[in-house]
């Protein structure tokens, strides 16, 4: 059987923490940041953990992470 390829875009976006829990970056903080306030902006800056629902088909693009 071959080798199953890795999804290079979803590589780039997702990481691996210690306890095998897949990390990814928050949307929405790119542009028209002048209404959103800096609380808002700041916690948007921390990683989050991608939700339950996601997580098969994030580890099935992912068979190597």
């Amino acid at each position: 059987m071959p080798k199953m390829k890795t999804n290079r875009g979803a590589a780039k976006r997702f990481k691996k923490t210690g306890s095998g829990k897949i990390t990814r970056s928050k949307a929405f903080t790119s542009h028209i940041l002048t209404k959103k306030s800096t609380k808002r902006k700041r916690k948007l800056r921390q990683d989050g953990l991608v939700d339950g629902s996601n997580l098969k088909g994030v580890r099935r693009i992912l068979p190597y992470l």
